[in-house]
């Protein structure tokens, strides 16, 4: 019946179909991508791709998570998690549950047929993620892959401090600015979107995923997640109080299937390769999200990094998790982790490539969600060669950080950055 989607305990989108009667259904989070549309008939369609839509249906759109569709029903609202309510988010933090319930979402997707591993950027996120799949793996080897523009990025730097630390057999993907350059157009095929995060970010879990394809692995556990759910971002540090932020935190992971699902799941799928998310097991974030704003909420003169809870509730000393410099590393965002000059000559690549007198005409050729950079001009202008179709256009919802000046989605762009691109304040 009906009532099997809140039975169910994953990720998915499907269509089951039984006599004339069908429900097609999406998980809770959109880790999986689904879409639906109409053709001039009156003709229903499903797809996990918008480009299998696009030609054929007037008219299509995303399917939403944590919803099902059905002949009889219509479409119906099923995940309906106590933490939609802001008002409701008043549980005391509980570490060791938290720790726990991270645990418990971690070891149920160690469950595969297929050859696994784990993507280890050397932030806080995937860094736990490969060290408690470590701990559960029972002496197995597990192969973690990191991925940048050269051995001395923040990332990979990161990264092999983490390998070494738990013992994985680790993998380095170097890539080139020219080589990302040059699939921007392919990739954006792939992804459906001209979101400037969406493609910054993608371009080297592109290269990183076709890498750990070619060595025969199918199964990748991934760090994404976290950030929403913990207010992990930069722009958390502006949040006005702890509603604010709490609503921020609901409303980050309500959109992730617009952005890092789409892009975990659409960068990686390109290659056929599955990518599992722990921190987004609804479980554990019925465990997480209730937490009051007040303890999540980030406070650097206190001593408080982002993602606090999480980093203290793994911080064990008499048997750690990971080094010290990394469970309190600060958030670097993957775009900018795999080396500062990937967004920075992208950028040039795209102001090159613009014209002054093309970005002048923004507003008229592109009046839904303007470009406001020539970069985001030159995606948009790749983006609608392959997806004309206004359904498609405003399929896309840019990242755009709340709470600071400059609105550049690079976590750089926040002056609590040690890497500011603007002048670094004080955070006393």
């Amino acid at each position: 019946g009906y009532d099997i989607n809140n039975m169910l305990d994953g990720d998915w989108a499907y269509v089951v179909v039984k006599g004339d009667k069908f429900m097609a259904s999406r998980d809770p989070i959109g880790v999986k991508p689904l879409y639906y549309g109409m053709d001039a008939e009156g003709n229903l369609y499903f797809a996990s791709e918008m480009k299998a839509l696009a030609d054929q249906c007037i008219e299509f759109e995303a399917f939403p998570p944590g919803h099902y569709y059905s002949d009889e029903k219509g479409l119906v609202k099923y995940y309906n998690p106590r933490y939609h309510d802001y008002a409701k988010c008043t549980d005391a933090v509980d570490y060791d549950k938290i720790n726990r319930s991270l645990t418990e979402a971690t070891r149920k997707r160690l469950m595969s047929d297929v050859p696994l591993a784990v993507l280890l950027s050397g932030g806080l996120d995937s860094s736990l993620i490969s060290s408690i799949t470590k701990r559960l793996s029972g002496g197995e080897k597990l192969h973690s892959f990191s991925v940048g523009l050269s051995p001395d990025v923040p990332d990979l730097k990161a990264a092999r401090k983490v390998a070494d630390f738990i013992g994985t057999e680790h993998h380095e993907i170097i890539f080139t600015v020219e080589e990302g350059l040059a699939v921007l157009d392919k990739l954006i095929w792939h992804l459906e979107s001209y979101d400037v995060t969406t493609i910054r970010a993608s371009t080297p879990m592109y290269f990183l995923a076709k890498a750990i394809a070619d060595m025969g692995i199918k199964v990748v556990l991934s760090g994404e997640g976290a950030d929403e759910v913990f207010g992990g971002y930069l722009y958390f540090h502006n949040a006005p109080g702890a509603v604010d932020f709490t609503k921020e935190t609901i409303r980050r992971v309500s959109l992730l299937s617009t952005a890092d699902c789409l892009r975990a799941d659409k960068s990686t799928m390109a290659h056929g390769l599955e990518v599992r998310v722990p921190f987004l097991d609804r479980y554990f974030l019925d465990d997480v999200m209730t937490i009051r704003g007040e303890d999540k909420m980030t406070n650097r003169a206190a001593g408080r990094l982002e993602k606090h809870i999480l980093r203290k509730a793994f911080d064990n000393k008499t048997n750690p998790y990971l080094p010290d410099e990394i469970l309190w590393r600060q958030k670097e965002q993957f775009s900018d982790g795999v080396g500062y000059n990937w967004i920075d000559s992208l950028q040039a690549h795209c102001n090159k490539a613009v014209s002054d007198a093309d970005f002048a005409k923004a507003a008229m050729l592109y009046p839904h969600n303007t470009p406001t950079t020539k970069e985001a001009f030159y995606i948009r202008r790749i983006f609608e060669k392959h997806f004309p179709q206004q359904d498609a256009i405003k399929s896309v919802l840019k990242w755009i950080p709340m709470w600071q000046k400059n609105t550049d989605p690079s976590g750089r762009a926040n002056e609590v950055h040690e890497k500011s691109t603007e002048t670094v304040k004080s955070i006393k």
